[in-house]
């Protein structure tokens, strides 16, 4: 996982493996029975474009872990979707400290630190398994006497269908938050930055424009519009926000997990409450 310097400064890391399949996986389609049609745009940042890179590599003043960052992508995911689910209760947006961030890739991912041999990357869901379950930053809690679990705690996750956009749109618009694995192609190299976006160059297929060439990575994905007909996604990546065209999701996507943060399944179970009582019980049957 050679870091790349891009031309702002900040050197970015990459990070993820390819996609690991877990046949007990919730599968999306399952909730998604006679839903309304997904409304024409969504967006879950609530006006912060900065999010930090969680040692996803540095920004021009060079403070990584270490010097150069890590490929820690997978673990900088589940920290962004604590910001967003946390943003998005109202009460404000919450970062994990990259120290947290670090002893999640020592957990999940068997990173040592000062040992940089064992910087090797990860399983997204080997790091949404163990934050689910153990991460203390998203443990079950109790607030006040309400009685209530943290609404940024990770419930559970779901696949939607990778190339349905219908589907991918509800449930962005739903539950917020989408944990989404590419190969990403070297052309996407130029192509980084919040006023930029990741379109496909060339056929997509062969030399810079191949899938992996640069590597593998994963972002959150919180929103998405259409702009002039073609359908746009919104991502957090390297600490800011990162436009995607659907043809280049099409191209490069390898593995997408909607992340189930209490707060938005407990939203979705009032007006389902069905297919929550459905949801709950399939959760029940894996993690038990």
């Amino acid at each position: 996982m050679t870091p790349y310097r891009h031309t702002d400064g900040r050197i970015l890391n990459l990070g993820k493996l390819p996609p690991k399949v877990d046949p007990r996986t919730l599968k999306l389609a399952k909730y998604l029975i006679s839903f309304p049609t997904p409304p024409i745009s969504a967006n879950w940042t609530g006006g912060v474009s900065q999010f930090g890179m969680m040692l996803n590599g540095t920004n021009s003043y060079g403070n990584g872990v270490p010097p150069d960052g890590l490929g820690d992508c997978t673990c900088a995911l589940a920290g962004h979707g604590v910001q967003i689910s946390r943003l998005n209760t109202g009460s404000g947006i919450v970062t994990p400290a990259d120290a947290t961030i670090e002893q999640l890739y020592e957990k999940t991912c068997g990173y040592i630190p000062g040992n940089e041999s064992t910087d090797q990357g990860g399983y997204i869901i080997n790091v949404l398994n163990w934050v689910r379950q153990n991460a203390p930053w998203m443990k079950r809690k109790r607030l006040g006497r309400s009685g209530h679990k943290h609404p940024w705690q990770l419930l559970a996750y779901a696949d939607p269908n990778l190339g349905d956009f219908a589907q991918i749109q509800w449930a962005i618009s739903i539950f917020q938050t989408l944990g989404v694995g590419l190969q990403l192609p070297l052309t996407a190299q130029g192509q980084v930055g919040p006023n930029l976006v990741w379109n496909v160059v060339g056929d997509g297929q062969t030399g810079n424009s191949a899938a992996g060439s640069w590597g593998g990575h994963c972002v959150l994905v919180v929103g998405y519009k259409y702009v002039a007909g073609d359908l746009w996604f919104l991502a957090v990546t390297w600490g800011q926000l990162q436009w995607m065209t659907a043809e280049f999701w099409a191209n490069y996507v390898d593995e997408c997990h909607c992340l189930l943060y209490r707060s938005r399944v407990e939203a979705f179970g009032a007006r389902y409450p069905a297919a929550l009582a459905q949801l709950l019980a399939d959760l029940k049957a894996v993690t038990e």
